[in-house]
């Protein structure tokens, strides 16, 4: 039975660091199958030496962020732990990173993970930055932010946000409507983050004035695109002439997030991902980023990682899996 003490300076922190109800501690106490008692401004740890070794740098990697003003959530438990068991807990600090934005109801927007504060990173000092990753990775949402903060200070002078409308099992043409009332669907998750950003009003203000564009990426074709914050969300359902089309559109001034999961290719099988093509072919030139987002980066609930995980997991034995089915001869009477 191994123990070991933490001294903590200020209660704030420690009262941070346990959470609602003493939720993380017991998250702590579960993971690494150790005993943890706040006694006289200490907190001791008990367990098989390992376990205590663990739960000691989780608490004092927490502690380092509640020090940063953050304030330890479950899922940032569950991410420090995380990156404890693979020896990483020093890139804690990264996640208390500055912030990228604030909503319209004055919500920071930052970095909750490394790969996100990477991500970031290169959002602002590229021209053109591939954010890749499965879903709930914050892809979309960060680069939104960073579209709102370069308008807010005046870094471009509007914001333009496209999807290729890709049929996934459905047909656009059953939707009733017009064209706008058609693809609408498609483009609702960049319409979810602008309000959030600039509330209902300012959002339709900025509408109204040309500030703010929202539309499907054929209407790209033919334009130059100047002094704006360009982003091409669920890229991966590009053609390869889409997206090479899209790269020419940039103009002086611009800055440009094309984001993607290849793992959800919606285009018929014998088209060729423009997505993946471009991370071939760009890769190595200057001013152009490729960020590469996992699992670990969801956050979103917490199932949506074990989800993703296990997706993960069952894809990578599937070729081993599945044989080549011969086909049945029938011999004629």
């Amino acid at each position: 039975m191994a123990e070991q003490s933490i001294r903590i300076e200020r209660l704030e922190e420690m009262t941070d660091v346990f959470g609602s109800f003493d939720g993380n501690i017991r998250t702590i106490e579960d993971e690494f199958g150790v005993n943890i008692i706040s006694r006289e401004g200490e907190l001791k740890v008990s367990g098989d030496a390992e376990g205590v070794a663990f739960a000691v740098k989780t608490i004092q990697a927490l502690l380092s962020l509640a020090a940063r003003g953050e304030t330890p959530t479950p899922q940032t438990v569950t991410y420090v732990i995380s990156l404890v068991r693979e020896g990483h807990e020093s890139e804690v600090s990264q996640v208390a990173g500055d912030v990228l934005c604030v909503t319209a109801k004055g919500k920071p927007i930052k970095a909750k993970t490394v790969g996100q504060k990477r991500y970031i990173d290169a959002i602002l000092k590229n021209t053109i930055t591939l954010g890749v990753g499965p879903a709930g990775t914050g892809k979309t949402y960060l680069a939104v932010a960073a579209a709102v903060a370069a308008f807010r200070e005046k870094q471009v002078s509007r914001i333009i946000l496209t999807r290729p409308a890709i049929e996934a099992g459905e047909k656009l043409g059953f939707l009733p409507g017009d064209l706008q009332s058609k693809v609408d669907p498609y483009l609702r998750p960049l319409y979810d983050g602008l309000f959030e950003m600039f509330g209902t009003e300012g959002y339709a203000r900025n509408l109204e004035r040309g500030n703010i564009e929202v539309a499907p990426l054929a209407y790209m074709r033919g334009r130059t695109l100047d002094d704006s914050f360009i982003i091409l969300d669920e890229a991966q359902n590009t053609s390869r002439e889409q997206m090479k089309m899209f790269l020419t559109r940039i103009g002086f001034g611009s800055k440009v997030v094309i984001t993607g999961d290849i793992t959800q290719i919606d285009l018929p099988r014998d088209k060729t991902s423009g997505l993946k093509d471009a991370m071939r072919i760009l890769e190595g030139i200057d001013d152009i980023a490729i960020c590469t987002l996992t699992a670990k980066d969801v956050v979103r609930h917490a199932l949506v990682q074990k989800i993703i995980t296990a997706y993960e997991k069952f894809e990578k034995n599937l070729p081993q899996a599945q044989t080549k089915r011969q086909p049945v001869r029938r011999s004629g009477r």
